[in-house]
């Protein structure tokens, strides 16, 4: 018995020499807070994602993420450095802990969340690869693509998922690979390719910025399952329930009809106790967090609810024209869900 407990020492005193000292006894909310800033890692161009204007601010639905979690650790929505990063750095980024935050649409995986030193703190945006394909080649389904030339995204799941639809149907293709999106556009725009393959959000993106839209058609299929979501490093849970709780806050608050106008007048007269734990006035889900007791109130008057962010990033008002779908909430049929703060 004596012998079974040294081993079970000595392997957990090994388990601490090999674990990255970071990690140990790390506190990315205490250096968040000391730094005055949030670090969050994010596309080097995707609109409604993430995309920087010509004046240096940035706008998109993972932005806004950024900003409800800098809201809820610092009370200022504002305080945050935008780290733009490509596909092949975004996760390297996070387990070097160069960010405290990635909020890149990034695709959660078992893979990724078991073998990379990062976890996944929730969905904020729910999509599926599918197909842009020249026009004029008249296809209308995608297993009618067999031979063609097709654009793709380097170290990202389109790659991989894109390889497996095609021995799955047994058709033929010759990947051509970009880094970026800028780069995979305007390679068939060149004729480079026939079709691109990516993300469905991204590919009717993809289609508005072509000099001609009609050039390209989207197809109708959907051949993978991509849950998006923010990332932090492994081995905090504190900052693992800040970062969730942010997203969840926002989607709780849709549901709720709570929005960035109306979250003051609700405020002063709710009497419902799920709205008043979730606004601050009663409970203390601030300290179970190590935040300020109105944390959940500053995410909603300064960045809004879920269906805010989507409607001016991604929706009619961002000339994108995207419909909700499964990034509705669950009961307008949608996919999204959050557990309740009562």
């Amino acid at each position: 018995m004596i012998n079974r407990v040294f081993k079970i020492y000595g392997l957990a005193v090994a388990l601490l020499v090999v674990m990255p000292a970071g990690i140990a006894g790390a506190s990315t909310l205490d250096d968040v807070i000391e730094r005055d800033q949030l670090r969050c890692g994010v596309s080097d161009g995707v609109p409604g994602f993430s995309v920087q204007d010509e004046k240096g601010n940035w706008s998109g639905i993972d932005v806004d993420l950024c900003r409800a979690v800098a809201a809820a650790t610092l009370g200022d929505a504002a305080k945050v450095t935008y780290i733009p990063l490509s596909n092949e750095k975004r996760l390297p980024a996070m387990q070097d802990g160069a960010i405290d935050l990635l909020a890149r649409n990034t695709t959660w995986t078992l893979t990724r969340d078991t073998s990379m030193g990062v976890s996944f703190a929730g969905i904020n945006f729910f999509d599926g690869q599918g197909f842009l394909v020249r026009s004029v080649l008249g296809i209308r389904s995608s297993l009618g693509m067999d031979g063609l030339k097709i654009c793709v995204q380097r170290n990202t799941t389109s790659f991989k998922n894109l390889k497996n639809y095609f021995t799955l149907h047994a058709m033929k293709y010759t990947p051509v690979v970009f880094d970026n999106l800028k780069q995979m556009q305007q390679g068939f725009e060149e004729a480079k390719c026939d079709a691109i393959s990516s993300d469905k959000s991204l590919l009717f993106i993809l289609r508005k910025g072509l000099g001609e839209p009609s050039d390209g058609t989207v197809l109708p299929e959907i051949i993978s399952r991509e849950p998006m979501g923010p990332v932090v490093q492994s081995g905090d849970d504190a900052w693992f329930k800040i970062v969730r709780w942010s997203l969840y806050t926002m989607i709780n608050a849709e549901e709720m009809n709570i929005s960035s106008d109306t979250v003051e007048r609700i405020r002063k007269a709710a009497q419902n106790a799920d709205v008043r734990l979730m606004l601050g006035q009663e409970g203390e889900t601030g300290k179970a967090l190590g935040l300020a007791p109105d944390w959940s109130y500053q995410i909603i008057r300064q960045v809004g609810n879920y269906g805010e962010s989507f409607e001016r990033n991604l929706g009619k008002a961002s000339g994108l024209g995207m419909k909700r779908g499964h990034n509705a909430l669950w009961s307008d049929g949608g996919l999204l869900y959050a557990p309740p703060f009562l």
